[in-house]
């Protein structure tokens, strides 16, 4: 059975608590390694300026969010992401959780009465932020 390695959860030390119970539980069906946890305001501020994010006071920063990816990562493989976010919303919801993924910044993935992802204007398919 998979399980979060190493690497993985030295990325999520300062996250919130339960994101990480969120990844043990989908670590348990999916394979995935976290890329990124709780950020630094210097790295936040760097990847604004990079425009790898558009928030300057991200959820990352409040260790509120996550980056994570199906392992072994294929950047390629879109569908993987969108696999993997769909399973990871579900999980979320079974354990009571507010989740909002970046493949669809509305959190019910609902448009004009259409579930949808095509609403998005920056997808960001690894990363994962509770809702408090």
């Amino acid at each position: 059975m998979p399980k979060l390695g190493k690497r993985s959860k030295k990325r999520l030390e300062g996250v919130d608590s339960r994101l990480i119970d969120l990844l043990e539980r989908v670590c348990k069906y999916f394979d995935i390694t976290v890329i990124e946890g709780k950020r630094s305001q210097e790295r936040q501020d760097l990847l604004v300026k990079q425009g790898k994010s558009k928030t300057k006071f991200g959820k990352h920063v409040q260790g509120k969010a996550v980056d994570i990816a199906p392992y072994p990562i294929d950047w390629n493989a879109r569908d993987d992401f969108h696999m993997l976010g769909g399973f990871v919303l579900g999980v979320a919801n079974q354990m009571g959780l507010r989740v909002r993924w970046g493949g669809c910044w509305r959190y019910d993935s609902l448009y004009q009465g259409q579930r949808t992802t095509k609403t998005n204007s920056f997808d960001d398919l690894v990363h994962f932020e509770i809702k408090d």
